[in-house]
């Protein structure tokens, strides 16, 4: 089952060892919606497969299993030795097709098609043949439909080099996406585009190459399952993190998140998925204000209810540059206490909005000295503080913050913030 273990690698293959912990690489990858229930009717859950060998790893906890306990169909016919990329074409009420479902792997110059499983007639194919003005040997491949792309495309990459293949006329388009790193897999997940570099990985819009946010960020961190023990001492940097007018802890890292209610030093975690689920996952900046959370992910605001459940309010995710009036993204958010001013950290500068104006305004704008990059950052009653890696550091006041010229003391986030004993 050779060809299982290596044509199979459907997803985001981190290569996990049987102990369950990932090396410094990244496999090729794919996303794929019900393929149990594709290959054998028996499951409706959306599923990322790992593959590592001749085992299988479902979903992103478990123990392995053989491979070919869940895919008994395929057999090793072909002897692939490796996948050089792979994607799923799924379309569902397409106005102009029949539904379709056809999964493909690229090995060298052949690409292999699969359909509910089982190999196409006449496959595998040479990728001129299928692909024509495809090269051979790829690195990622990714499939884009509408509207997320303007028509259904087939996103290849080699190298420095992206084509925009046109499924449909088979037109081919050479990109040049010039924020984007060589990809070395690529994954749509949730409607967002992800590329993979090494154990890195940067979220890109599929039609620009635009990358936005605070990336690259680590794939170990935002693609696996945590226990609160994990999240708790992991030393990846937080995105973000508020108290409400409560003093209830939010703190955000990858998709997950950690609360902890005032006067109560237990932590709970859960998804933003779960939790806030128009937001989906990862976050830049948040800060609490008269009853809500303020919620910036990339240059859109979302509008959420502290109290439970957390209602997303209507009329949003409205865009950062009319909400707080400054272009997003930005870097991280607080506001201190009963006050009304949203301190806004971008780049190398602080901002002040007055959450009490119409229209809002950015003004007051203050260079951060001490500070080459801030990941996130909170006030409360301990005064502001900012966050750098998995480091905090404490100022009385804003004033001192951007005339501070030397770094105060530091402090450990899973420790002094979480409790964690190491």
């Amino acid at each position: 089952m050779k060809l299982l273990a290596h044509l199979l690698c459907l997803c985001l293959a981190l290569a996990w060892s049987a102990a369950g912990r990932i090396p410094q690489r990244v496999a090729k990858c794919c996303f794929f919606l019900c393929l149990l229930n594709l290959l054998h009717k028996v499951s409706t859950q959306n599923f990322v497969y790992f593959l590592s060998g001749d085992h299988l790893y479902k979903g992103f906890h478990g123990k392995a299993e053989l491979s070919n306990e869940t895919f008994a169909e395929l057999d090793d016919l072909h002897h692939v030795g490796h996948v050089d990329a792979a994607f799923r074409l799924h379309c569902v009420n397409s106005p102009e097709h029949e539904d379709y479902d056809f999964i493909f792997f690229f090995l060298d110059d052949k690409v292999f098609k699969y359909t509910k499983g089982k190999l196409d007639d006449g496959y595998p194919k040479d990728i001129s043949e299928v692909f024509p003005g495809i090269p051979d040997h790829l690195d990622a491949a990714v499939w884009c439909p509408v509207p997320e792309c303007d028509v259904p495309t087939v996103i290849f990459f080699k190298g420095n080099e992206i084509y925009h293949f046109n499924f449909k006329s088979k037109a081919v388009e050479e990109k040049e996406f010039q924020s984007m790193p060589n990809c070395t897999s690529a994954l749509r997940f949730m409607e967002h585009y992800y590329c993979f570099h090494g154990h890195m990985f940067s979220k890109f819009d599929p039609k620009t190459g635009e990358v936005h946010g605070k990336y690259p960020k680590e794939a170990r961190d935002f693609f696996m399952s945590h226990s609160i023990s994990t999240e708790r001492c992991s030393r990846v940097h937080l995105d973000a993190i508020t108290t409400d007018n409560a003093g209830n802890m939010y703190a955000f890292r990858g998709h997950h998140f950690l609360h902890k209610d005032e006067g109560n030093d237990t932590l709970t975690a859960d998804t933003i998925e779960n939790a806030f689920k128009e937001l989906h996952s990862e976050v830049d900046a948040v800060f609490s204000h008269d009853g809500h959370l303020y919620m910036i992910k990339d240059d859109q605001v979302f509008l959420y209810k502290e109290s439970e459940p957390r209602t997303h309010l209507e009329g949003y995710p409205k865009p950062v540059k009319e909400e707080l009036g400054i272009e997003g993204p930005i870097d991280a958010a607080f506001v201190c206490q009963d006050h009304h001013i949203a301190h806004i950290v971008k780049g190398h500068s602080l901002y002040d909005v007055d959450l009490n104006a119409s229209p809002r305004v950015a003004a007051n704008e203050r260079p951060l000295a001490v500070f080459k990059k801030v990941d996130a950052a909170m006030c409360g009653p301990q005064g502001i503080r900012v966050f750098v890696g998995n480091h905090f550091y404490e100022f009385e006041s804003t004033m001192i913050l951007t005339g501070a010229r030397l770094l105060p003391e530091q402090h450990r986030v899973s420790m002094e913030l979480f409790g964690c004993d190491h």
